[in-house]
């Protein structure tokens, strides 16, 4: 290798010495360019002998893994005069080495010499490495490789943890310029790894493939099974809908859509849900479209990535030739005599020349086997991740080529659908042909089969809405071949007009008899507390905070309108409980609430406008970001407050976690704008934590099948009384508890406050005592039963002795009464009456034989001391009883009760 022109002004001596350096140099071309080494046989393997920094020789496999290596590698210059069909690198740390192997060809005539420059790009930064390349003409095929020393130094800005990080961000650029023009001739570029990778799609993949299914197959199960079409639509809300599983693969993969430049780490995650997205490599397939496009690649540049075959002079930092060309004599020198030297110490190791280890060529079985391949037309540098070319080239798809294949696969998809269900459907006939099933299982379903077919069809279409409709947009952008976009066009109209119209005829046929209203109304801000904590604001109309018992406290209002629609059919039936309309219908709006039946428009709105976003503004990373950020917010804040669907597993799945996951990506992808120049360390954390987020968003989903299945089992079991397991029947009648509460989709009826204990109306302030009769009545009094017996005596028509002598008299009688109380007179009997008339007539007859003309009288004049002094004379009994009105009930020949008083109050009890 030359470092400086052949010819050059200056002194004679100068220039002889220089072509003598020169022919030494190309001598030694003949000889391998690696250094000496002494390598050791055992068996089949082979290992060579190294030392280590301390200086210690250690004896290390010939076919180790190295610590970094480069895959698959691509043209970085555009007209490369070299044709390389083989180039890969190599860096061990165990011997602080780095290996390289180049084979290829040149239609170069004859070029005298060349300089080779290799670039190990890392994440930290880049190292140059120069080595050399005899004459090439193009009648002699180019195979080189050698092994370059490094130090401590030249490798301090690659970190440890890169050599065990997954998908190490790192190229290999391998540059050849001419001596005789000073000018780059050659450019090829290698991605550069470690081994270690988040892409596993065979393993991954197909985990994911399995549970995906399973998640068809149960809601496949739920829509057949059963007679009673509200039924069965009820169960079929509960189980886990594929529109959602393959919504959230749609969001993870094709995130990948944003035309920033990605972290190598996320390339690989999104390789895994490559298949949800349409984007499955077929060689055959690729072939197949590589015909139909011809030469037409278009450009992916207009998309954001670095395409292969082109120019990128800046690829590694770029280069400067002045740094390569014109050095001082003495440099040159130096330089050269180094290499002598070097070459001279090769030739006095002539016995170790014989067992160098040297790595096998391409294709073969046995020795170095870690190198890749050249890319394919079309797709972009490796090493660059940059937009939906960069996702795309983890599955060797050409961005050119991903509206064919993705709509291919969707086609594919749709027909397998459609075979799958006229399959099942003739499986059932000939097993109940052969009595190996009952003749009553799924009746219904053997009898309008075809419009089972046609609904999963048409389901299949829906999924796949936002897929295809990013692809064709994306395809628009790109430009790529004109017969490509003419079928992309006539795949939108169909596509676009087909399911737009048949969602808005389904709002059609189940509006038509009515009519809508605008009425003013308010939006006041509420408070209240997200996640029972967090203070925050909420939103709710005037009209329906009326509704409520007790609504949330107002912090403000502003004027709005509602749209309110009005039903002139009052007679006709719920959606959910309308055959007719769920025959017609289902397949849009059986897994929303009766009250959200219509989100299903909503929802494929709000498809189309991320599709177009995502595909129309490709190469504007900063419109696609915020645009979609705009409409994600919007988004999740609408279906938060909607929660459209009537299972809760696919509420909590669809409105929350995925609307997080959306929001939170985008909001991280900003960061991977070129403009910002993040350092590729920080891109790779940050894309470690997108894809923990988009992980946990998967696992969830995962979860969520498995528990789908589940309650899918329970809901095709709900005729039989005996289920297994057992410890799971009280789920299971859980579950239909709460498949009965969800169906009608009616407000929670709010707990019954208990009523406070009603106050009396009146209040007793005070009370006081007035006299009354039998306070003065001594009659009233029972001798036998007061707490006090009154001996007769002196002063007994007294008042205050009288009741002196009953408070303080030492005899206490048995009664229960308390102490004061006293006690009434007792209701009079015929027999007491006539007992105190005869006692009356003996009174008055020892008067009169006594000659008492006059009774005593009390102090005022009446005669009231004197009854009481005979009532108290009298025998004990009960005291004077009241007179008793005694009715007889007398019954006519004719029924008629009658009712005639027997005896009234005498006079004298009047009086009394």
């Amino acid at each position: 290798m030359a470092l400086s022109p052949i010819t050059r002004t200056g002194a004679l001596r100068h220039n002889l010495f220089i072509l003598l350096i020169q022919f030494l140099i190309q001598l030694l071309c003949l000889l391998p360019v690696t250094s000496a080494a002494n390598v050791a046989v055992s068996g089949d393997k082979k290992y060579i002998e190294a030392t280590t920094d301390s200086g210690k020789s250690i004896w290390l496999p010939d076919a180790r893994k190295p610590a970094l290596y480069t895959q698959d590698f691509g043209d970085c210059s555009g007209n490369s005069l070299i044709n390389v069909t083989r180039f890969d690198a190599a860096y061990y740390k165990d011997n602080m080495t780095v290996l390289f192997h180049l084979e290829g060809n040149t239609n170069v005539a004859n070029e005298s010499l060349m300089s080779m420059e290799m670039v190990l790009q890392s994440l930290q930064g880049s190292q140059a490495n120069h080595a050399h390349l005899c004459p090439m003409n193009r009648s002699v095929p180019i195979e080189a490789n050698g092994i370059i020393p490094v130090s401590q130094s030249d490798v301090a800005g690659i970190p440890d943890i890169a050599l065990s990080i997954p998908d190490f961000e790192g190229q290999a650029i391998l540059r050849i310029f001419a001596n005789s023009t000073e000018s780059q001739v050659g450019c090829y570029s290698a991605v550069v790894t470690n081994g270690a990778t988040f892409s596993h799609p065979s393993a991954v993949g197909s985990v994911l493939g399995v549970f995906t299914l399973v998640a068809i197959a149960a809601s496949f199960a739920t829509a057949v099974y059963g007679d009673h079409i509200p039924t069965t639509r009820t169960h079929y809300a509960h189980s886990l809908s594929v529109l959602v599983v393959f919504s959230v693969f749609h969001h993870v993969f094709y995130t990948g859509a944003l035309s920033v430049n990605w972290p190598s780490v996320l390339p690989a995650f999104w390789s895994n849900f490559a298949w949800a997205g349409g984007m499955i490599y077929s060689e055959s397939m690729q072939n197949s479209i590589n015909q139909l496009i011809g030469s037409n690649k278009g450009n992916t540049s207009i998309v954001g990535a670095a395409g292969t075959g082109t120019a990128a002079n800046d690829l590694g930092g770029g280069y400067q030739i002045s740094q390569i060309y014109k050095r001082s004599f003495h440099t040159l020198f130096r330089r050269n005599a180094a290499t002598l030297s070097g070459r001279l110490a090769d030739l006095r190791s002539a016995e170790a020349e014989k067992h160098l280890a040297k790595r096998a060529l391409a294709n073969a079985t046995q020795g170095y086997n870690w190198y890749g391949s050249p890319v394919k037309p079309g797709l972009p540098l490796p090493g660059n991740f940059s937009g939906f070319a960069g996702t795309l080239a983890e599955e060797n798809i050409p961005a050119s080529n991903a509206f064919m294949t993705g709509f291919l696969w969707f086609q594919i998809l749709v027909v397998v659908v459609v075979v799958c269900v006229v399959a099942f459907k003739w499986i059932l006939e000939a097993l109940v042909k052969y009595k190996r099933i009952e003749e009553h299982r799924l009746t219904f379903f053997r009898e309008h089969w075809i419009g089972f077919t046609k609904a999963a069809a048409l389901r299949t279409t829906v999924i796949g809405f936002f897929m295809i409709i990013y692809l064709v947009v994306f395809q628009f952008t790109y430009k790529g071949s004109a017969g490509v976009t003419a079928i992309a066009a006539l795949v939108f109209l169909v596509l676009f007009l087909g399911i737009l119209a048949a969602a808005g005829y389904a709002c059609y046929y189940r509006l038509r008899h009515g009519h809508y209203e605008i009425k003013r109304d308010r939006i006041h801000f509420e408070s209240k507390k997200a996640l029972g904590a967090i203070p925050w604001i909420g939103l709710g109309y005037e009209s329906r905070r009326s509704e409520k018992t007790h609504p949330r406290t107002s912090i403000g209002s502003i004027p709005s309108w509602m749209v309110h629609y009005v039903d002139e059919d009052t007679q006709r039936i719920e959606v959910h409980q309308d055959e007719d309309y769920i025959k017609k219908f289902g397949w849009l709006s059986a897994r929303f609430r009766r009250t959200r039946w219509w989100f299903f428009a909503l929802w494929l709105t709000y498809e189309f406008v991320r599709a177009c976003l995502y595909g129309g503004a490709a190469g504007h990373p900063m419109t696609q970001v915020f645009g979609l950020m705009v409409v994600e917010c919007v988004a999740f804040v609408a279906i938060v407050a909607l929660k459209p669907f009537e299972g809760a597993r696919l509420n909590a799945l669809m409105v929350y976690l995925l609307g997080l996951s959306k929001v939170c990506t985008l909001a991280l992808s900003a960061a991977f704008d070129i403009r910002f120049n993040m350092p590729r360390i920080n891109t790779t954390v940050i894309g470690v934590v997108i894809i923990v987020i988009q992980g946990i968003l998967a696992s969830a989903t995962l979860i969520a099948i498995v528990f789908g299945a589940i309650s899918s089992y329970m809901s095709l079991t709900r005729h039989r009384e005996a289920f297994r397991p057992r410890k799971w029947e009280p789920y299971r009648q859980r579950y239909f508890a709460h498949l009965e509460k969800s169906a009608p989709d009616v407000p929670p009826i709010p707990p019954s406050t208990p009523e406070p204990p009603k106050e009396p109306y009146f209040r007793v302030a005070s009370v006081r005592r007035e006299p009354k009769i039998e306070d003065d009545d001594l009659s009233c009094i029972d001798p036998a039963s007061s707490r006090s017996s009154v001996a007769p005596g002196p002063g007994v028509g007294s008042r205050s002795g009288t009741r002196s002598n009953s408070t303080w008299s030492p005899h206490i009688s048995s009664t229960n009464l308390p102490f004061g109380a006293r006690l009434h007179r007792a209701s009079w009997s015929n027999r007491d009456f006539n007992s105190w008339n005869e006692t009356q007539h003996s009174n008055r007859g020892s008067q009169l034989m006594s000659g008492s003309r006059m009774p005593n009288k009390a102090s005022d004049g009446s005669l009231r001391d004197q009854i009481r002094y005979e009532r108290i004379r009298t025998p004990a009994r009960s005291p004077a009883p009241t007179a008793a009105l005694e009715v007889r009930k007398l019954r006519a020949d004719k029924g008629k009760e009658k009712e005639a008083p027997l005896d009234e109050r005498s006079s004298e009890e009047a009086k009394v």
